[in-house]
């Protein structure tokens, strides 16, 4: 007999041996609409066993790679900067091993604990951004750290010139504003990406993909769904293009909400791209 340890699909490979390193942040307590993000992980998890391993879309199989699934955080709910703390320390000790690693949410806010910790080992860092909305906010019904600010948070130790945005087709006036002056941001779908990536090319970049980026329609499993949004098969394109064309060195995909798409539907897609994005990034070091 040996013990029962529930990994996703095809990442059973040992800490040690394993260049990628998956994790859970179930952290979904600044939600401004519709919470349930915390589940995304755990039912993500169980539910990749619906998945193949093996990619048509790019002959290869998760099985061929050492993939490392390090569990769920256990994060305080009733604190974003303690659980910030853990997130940040949980990334910062793959850092220093020199594995990549690939954070799943959990809504937007928990970005900034692994970014705080790629930013430490990596001054340069850049980041590509994939999402609905602006998350510029400089605060959030007063509150500072929210899943609306975090890219604000971001920019306060990236600086100018380093936040790429993409997809963006939700936010107020004054976010739009500081966009123009301050980062580069791209309406409502990925035109200029590939600009971006031989602007950057050389960076380190930190690849953050809020799944709400996706049309509603396709993807109703999320907190705060935006019609109007990306297919499925353009953000895939999208997304592969950032792990092969860019330095990535940490990543993470938030905002998946299951509660809120009792068919399932929502989860398999971000499997789906998930699986995708853990093969290029295996293949791409």
């Amino acid at each position: 007999m040996k013990k029962n340890v529930e990994t996703f699909l095809g990442c059973d490979a040992g800490y040690d041996e394993a260049r990628i390193v998956i994790f859970g942040a179930p952290f979904d307590s600044t939600t401004s609409y519709r919470p349930g993000a915390r589940f995304a992980s755990r039912t993500m998890r169980a539910e990749s066993y619906g998945l193949e391993t093996y990619s048509p879309y790019q002959n290869l199989d998760v099985t061929d790679f050492k993939i490392f699934d390090g569990g769920d955080l256990e994060l305080c709910f009733g604190d974003a900067n303690l659980a910030l703390a853990d997130i940040e320390n949980f990334a910062r000790e793959i850092l220093a091993d020199g594995k990549i690693p690939l954070m799943i949410g959990g809504e937007h806010l928990v970005t900034l604990g692994a970014f705080r910790a790629a930013a430490e080992k990596f001054p340069e860092l850049a980041v590509i951004h994939f999402d609905a909305h602006t998350d510029l906010r400089d605060d959030y019904l007063g509150a500072k750290l929210s899943h609306a600010t975090v890219i604000r948070r971001v920019h306060e130790i990236a600086g100018d010139g380093k936040i790429f945005q993409f997809g963006i087709r939700s936010g107020d006036r004054p976010e739009f504003e500081f966009a123009a002056a301050h980062t580069r941001l791209q309406k409502f779908n990925f035109d200029g990406l590939e600009k971006v990536l031989a602007e950057v090319r050389g960076l380190p970049i930190y690849f953050t993909i809020d799944l709400d980026v996706l049309d509603a329609a396709v993807f109703p499993g999320t907190g705060t769904p935006e019609a109007g949004g990306v297919s499925f098969l353009e953000l895939l394109s999208a997304a592969l293009k950032v792990i092969r064309g860019a330095n990535v060195v940490a990543l993470d995909m938030v905002e998946l909400s299951p509660p809120y798409d009792p068919s399932g539907i929502s989860t398999a897609t971000a499997l789906k791209l998930l699986r995708e994005i853990l093969l290029a990034l295996s293949v791409s070091r």
